[in-house]
């Protein structure tokens, strides 16, 4: 009997192992656990992400894994994130171009120890470059400044040439770089190799920029406060000592004058022991009465254990109030060109949501009228004899329950470009959709005030930075629509989306519960929130200083909240990426055209109230 040896199933295992193992190698991490994924590449704790390498083991796939790979290994061996963190500025774009100039750093580094690494990174910096269209800008000011920083400073210390739509932004950029900062970058190969000088000068380099005013203060300079106050305390004693010898030289001339003073002062210790007696009496009937509790309530209904450094900072705003009217309408009127192709899908959209958003509908009848349906029941007695009256029926009036429905919107960095159009056009379809089915909406969206920490961070460093200080950056949820608005009124506030710098971070678990929040205290009997997100929550502050699964496990902790209390039914739309590992109920979405077909037949599925029927339609989804 001959038993035939079973081969891989994939034939990119063989590929993804051997890299797998590079990986480790080069970042000299050998409990490093790698993944192949379709989320965002990048590091969290010890696990780092790869693109996903599909069976058929292409070309680009192969030099894109291998790049990314390599970049990042060369980021987790060069890089030390405590001298990162000490030299890091303040404001929002002094941090992107220190960011940038820290990747390239690494970057070279890696290079001139592996030269083969740097033909992989290229792989990667170009496909990167290409993607994001950096090929067809026509002017430096459509291209990010930090973007460009990073592609010269990596020039300067490889002396290597950028791929192409690289190459194309940084000399786009070059003139006003080299003209304001060129003396520093010539020195960037000197300082390659200490991270904590290439620090001091990308520092230099971002004040020549014009960004100084956002690098915060230097932290090389001596700290003065220290020797402050010691001298106020030594002026305070001495100034005590002084009070004191005066006092005594005092007695000593009049000791009468001070046994007088000795007794008015002993009469009034007694009455003022006395007062106190009262006082305390009374204050301990008032602390039993109105104590106040030793322990502040959690942050997070859903994980007690939550912690947030300071909510002093966030802020839940409307959109109107983030920007004036006329860019309203203007941002709008770019999202509308995006919807042009998509009009036909509303109705067929509204039509099969409709008899899912419904409530059941007790059927009943009222028999024995003398006009309505044919009751099938009298109809022998009818063909005997049809002048025979009281032979219809007529249907009860019911009303349904009523419904409402809250659309949180992901508006998070990772989802600029065509993931945050393609979320605004499910927000606008769905809005009108529902609208016309008589459900009211609730149009939400969450992200942060700053990128890596705002004034929450800048608050931690000046506290001393307490150990693992739970959330640090600044919250920012915003009100597109509430649920009493009509449609009309709000039209243009989801172009607000489309508007440069507002995407930042996404702390998703606060935000299901500040949504969760809003939708319990809604009068409709039912509730559906539906979350439009493209991943797993990210904020790079948060993540740099408390455990790597922080907020991923609080994003998990409120999903189970929720659905115990069973009071909101949650739904969630992955854009380009899978989120069924977080939410049971999910499809995903990877371009607007799904709106218009297969989407429907998806939203309609999520919509659909018996399990069965549901489990049956998610079924044949995942099957076509």
């Amino acid at each position: 009997m001959v038993i035939a040896m079973k081969k891989s199933d994939n034939p990119a295992d063989p590929f993804k192992k051997a890299l797998t193992e590079a990986t480790r190698a080069m970042a000299q991490e050998h409990e490093l656990n790698v993944t192949f994924s379709a989320d965002p590449s990048g590091v969290s704790g010890d696990t780092m992400r790869l693109p996903q390498v599909s069976r058929r083991l292409t070309r680009d796939e192969v030099l894109l894994a291998r790049g990314t790979a390599d970049a990042l290994a060369m980021k987790l061996r060069h890089h030390d994130a405590a001298t990162h963190a000490r030299y890091a500025p303040a404001g929002p774009m002094a941090r992107d171009l220190y960011e940038a100039m820290e990747t390239a750093r690494c970057e070279a580094l890696g290079a001139r120890d592996m030269p083969g690494a740097l033909s992989n990174i290229d792989a990667k910096l170009g496909h990167e470059a290409e993607r994001k269209g950096y090929g067809q800008i026509k002017a430096a000011a459509d291209a990010p400044l930090a973007v460009a920083a990073g592609y010269l400073v990596r020039q300067a210390a490889s002396g290597r040439a950028l791929p192409a739509a690289a190459q194309h932004v940084a000399e786009l950029w070059r003139p006003f770089i080299e003209e304001q900062a060129g003396a520093d970058l010539e020195q960037v190969g000197e300082v390659l190799t200490d991270q904590a000088a290439f620090a001091r000068l990308a520092r230099k380099v971002i004040s020549d920029l014009g960004y100084g005013d956002q690098l915060g203060e230097d932290p090389d300079e001596p700290q003065e406060d220290d020797a402050d106050d010691n001298a106020e305390q030594d002026e305070d004693a001495g100034s005590d000592q002084s009070n004191d010898q005066d006092q005594d030289e005092e007695a000593e001339a009049s000791p009468e004058r001070s046994q007088e003073q000795t007794q008015d002062e002993r009469q009034a210790q007694v009455s003022m022991d006395d007062q106190s007696d009262d006082e305390m009496a009374d204050e301990a009937e008032m602390s039993e009465a109105e104590s106040p509790p030793d322990i502040p309530p959690p942050v997070s209904e859903a994980s007690p254990e939550y912690k947030v450094f300071t909510q002093d900072f966030d802020e839940e705003i409307r959109a109107e109030d983030l920007a004036d009217p006329a860019e309203l309408e203007r941002l709008r009127a770019y999202l509308d060109k995006q919807l042009e192709p998509l009009r036909g899908a509303v109705s067929r959209l509204a039509n099969k949501l409709q008899r899912r958003l419904q409530a059941q509908q007790s059927r009943s009848w009222e028999f024995d009228k003398e006009e309505g349906v044919l009751d099938a029941g009298r109809l022998a007695r009818v063909v005997a004899n049809p002048t025979t009256p009281l032979s219809f029926k007529v249907e009860k009036d019911t009303e349904f329950r009523d419904t409402v429905v809250t659309l949180l919107l992901d508006n998070s960095g990772s989802m600029r470009g065509r993931p945050i159009s393609i979320a605004a056009i499910c927000a606008d379809v769905l809005a009108r959709t529902l609208e016309r089915s008589q459900v009211k909406v609730e149009i939400l969206g969450f992200t942060t005030r700053a990128w890596k920490g705002g004034q929450s961070r800048e608050k931690w460093l000046a506290d001393g930075r307490p150990a693992q200080p739970g959330r640090l950056n600044d919250l920012r949820h915003i009100i597109y629509k509430a649920a009493d608005a009509p449609w009309r009124r709000v039209r243009p506030n989801l172009g607000l989306m489309m508007k440069e710098g507002l995407l930042k971070e996404n702390i998703d678990g606060e935000a299901l519960e500040w949504a969760h929040r809003r939708l319990v205290r809604r009068p409709e009997q039912r509730r559906i929130m539906m979350v439009i997100s493209d991943g797993a929550p990210v904020d790079d502050s948060t993540l740099s200083v408390n455990p790597a699964n922080f907020l991923e496990k609080h994003l998990r902790d409120v999903i189970a909240m929720i659905e115990k209390k069973k009071q909101v039914e949650l739904l969630a739309i992955g854009i380009g990426h899978d989120v069924t590992r977080y939410y049971q109920r999910a499809v995903t979405i990877t371009d607007a055209e799904q709106l218009g077909g297969a989407m429907t037949e998806q939203l309609a599925a999520l919509f659909e109230s018996d399990p069965r029927k549901r489990a049956r339609a998610m079924t044949q989804r995942r099957a076509g």
